[in-house]
């Protein structure tokens, strides 16, 4: 009885993690990102890589919503600066703890989500990507108006850290376990939705908008389901963000700036549209070129980094054919398990057809 019940679990597992590449890709490095504090790492290289957790998460979150759906939204550093913000007015306004204001601005970023979605769902395209555009530059505007309430350009600072009862190093060491884990989660989360029932939705929405609307799909009510979804995890990303060491436990306007929503793409596009498990890992391999290699082992001048970050950038999509990292990998992957199965059945099945050939044929 154990006997089989583990050979069906290794069927089990051959069939849905070893036989998909992304599946098996995720089970070698997983280990990997979990032993890495293990390994003595210097403290700024643990920062980078809490960061990237984090800007993974948001990553991973925009992909979602333009990779399935075909929404392009250009102001979706909004939602993790209400991330941000939210955590941080609840804390400095009402005292409470964490764990109390960071659920409370996931609920203000889905409710932003709505009421945002409504009006951005009548334009599309071009259009669509100047009206997400607008919105961060709205909610700066309203901060520094109401800088009283809400710092201005000084943000809220000296917000609650998570672990601040561990001794300095252990700190590092804690968040960046935390912001992993909930990677780990969102990316399973937002993977599962992409390749659902609703996933299959928002593809054929997303190829022919028309043709879905005819077969009786809801495509307002879809959209905004995605944009929801979308718009919560990037406010949790945001509002994580502001109380870890690596950000300084501020809120500032730094987590709206247009820059952020841009780069989001950039990460997107170098790790593979569409695939959710691609802008993850073009998030840490850009993070680490930008601000490990370039920085500290390189030196490169502030000037000329950013000139190089993106012609590397530019010679790797190339080089992919414009494919993203995640789908080149998963293609060549996929092409070594083909050449593999042809080599290990090719014989075989060629040996059963000469003898169908010769029953069905007895005289030649």
């Amino acid at each position: 009885m154990v006997t089989t019940y583990f050979r069906r679990f290794y069927s089990s597992f051959a069939a849905h993690v070893v036989d998909i590449p992304p599946r098996l890709l995720a089970l070698l490095l997983i280990p990997l990102l979990i032993c890495l504090p293990l390994m003595g790492l210097p403290l700024t290289i643990l920062l980078i890589l809490t960061t990237a957790n984090i800007m993974a998460i948001f990553a991973a979150s925009w992909d979602l919503l333009v990779g399935r759906t075909g929404q392009i939204s250009l102001g979706h550093a909004l939602f993790f600066g209400i991330g941000t913000y939210g955590t941080g007015l609840l804390f400095k306004h009402l005292n409470w703890p964490l764990l109390v204001t960071i659920p409370l601005s996931l609920l203000i970023g889905v409710a932003a989500a709505v009421i945002i979605g409504f009006p951005c769902l009548r334009v599309k395209g071009p259009y669509l990507a100047l009206v997400t555009l607008a919105f961060p530059l709205i909610l700066i505007g309203l901060i520094l108006y109401f800088r009283d309430f809400t710092g201005g350009d000084f943000g809220i600072w000296n917000l609650p850290s998570y672990f601040s009862f561990l001794p300095y190093r252990q700190q590092y060491i804690a968040e960046y376990y935390l912001t992993l884990l909930l990677l780990l989660v969102s990316a399973i989360i937002l993977y599962k939705i992409a390749n659902s029932k609703t996933g299959i939705v928002f593809v054929s929405i997303l190829d022919d908008e028309l043709a879905s609307k005819a077969s009786g799909i809801n495509i307002t009510k879809y959209k905004l389901m995605a944009f929801v979804i979308s718009g919560l995890f990037a406010t949790l990303a945001g509002s994580v963000n502001a109380h870890l060491i690596a950000n300084g436990h501020v809120a500032s306007l730094a987590s709206l700036r247009l820059a952020l929503s841009f780069i989001v793409i950039v990460w997107v596009i170098f790790g593979g549209v569409g695939t959710i498990y691609g802008p993850i890992a073009g998030v840490y391999i850009l993070e680490i070129l930008d601000k490990y290699v370039l920085t500290q082992r390189l030196e490169v001048p502030s000037s000329w980094r950013l000139i190089t970050y993106s012609v590397l950038v530019i010679v790797f999509l190339i080089l992919w054919r414009g494919r993203g990292l995640a789908r080149f990998v998963t293609d060549k992957l996929e092409d070594l398990e083909e050449a593999r199965d042809i080599d290990e059945r090719g014989p075989r099945i060629w040996k059963t057809y000469k003898k169908r050939e010769k029953k069905s044929n007895p005289e030649g």
